[in-house]
């Protein structure tokens, strides 16, 4: 089975979500960070900034300025990425589901990049996939590939539902795995929750005011900046949040004094 891989730290199980760390810095083995803030859990529209430092422990500076990007169609929701969420959900806050149209919110690694090409971009150093026309994330909640990206020519189909990867267009022109749901773990580790989504992924979008079904999109010159400036041995982290959330958790959770925030 071809599955996207990636290295990543020893992880614990709390509360049924695979985690990196329960409280204190969430990247803290990290010197890159990519930090996304919506206005709301329901707003489609909002920034990007990348931050960085020379080592762990020191303050994080910011890469440039920060760039126009769109989530879900309907928002965001927590979803199952690298940190915890005890004390920090609300009981009204919503959850990540399948074919719910939120992007998941949280903290995150970042796994593969993949495009149409069959070489990847210069200077990227990211693991690269060329898609092709076998080439599918499934989306099934009842496959044993769920949320699992596949070579369909090389595994058994038993799913009814799939990206077909290849033929997503431009859109998939360019991109990079975002570490939800047990999409970067082995098929011998935890396994993805059934039905908590899938195949999310940072790719490019159709303009600024169309959101995604799930993932996080931007102008095709800001992903191709991004793929060349993630660096996996940097350990990437990637943020996303409503920014009132981000300003409640910025101290907690070690993050970078983020501007637009509101006063607290």
């Amino acid at each position: 089975m071809l599955v996207l891989l990636v290295m990543c730290c020893a992880v614990i199980v709390v509360s049924g979500r695979t985690s990196f760390a329960k409280t204190g810095d969430v990247a803290a083995g990290s010197t890159q960070m990519i930090v996304v803030t919506t206005p709301d859990w329901n707003s489609l529209q909002g920034r990007l900034q990348r931050y960085e430092r020379a080592k762990v422990g020191e303050a994080w500076q910011p890469v440039d300025g920060a760039i126009s990007i769109v989530t879900g169609k309907h928002g965001m929701a927590w979803g199952l990425g690298a940190v915890a969420l005890d004390g920090v959900q609300a009981v009204s806050d919503p959850m990540k589901r399948e074919g719910d149209g939120r992007s998941p919110a949280g903290v995150f690694g970042l796994g593969t990049a993949f495009g149409f090409a069959t070489e990847p971009l210069a200077g990227m150093t990211l693991p690269y996939l060329s898609l092709t026309a076998s080439t599918e994330c499934v989306d099934d909640v009842d496959s044993a590939s769920y949320n699992r990206i596949v070579d369909r020519s090389k595994v058994t189909v038993d799913w009814k539902s799939s990206e077909h990867m290849r033929d997503v267009g431009e859109a998939y022109r360019w991109g990079i795995v975002v570490n939800h749901n047990g999409i970067a773990n082995p098929v011998s580790g935890p396994q993805p929750l059934r039905g908590d989504g899938s195949c999310i992924f940072l790719h490019i979008w159709k303009d600024a005011a169309h959101g995604t079904a799930g993932c996080m999109a931007m102008a095709p010159a800001n992903i191709e900046a991004l793929l060349r400036w993630v660096d996996p041995t940097r350990k990437p982290a990637l943020v996303e949040l409503p920014v009132d959330v981000y300003a409640r958790v910025m101290k907690q959770w070690g993050l970078p004094e983020a501007v637009g925030l509101p006063e607290r």
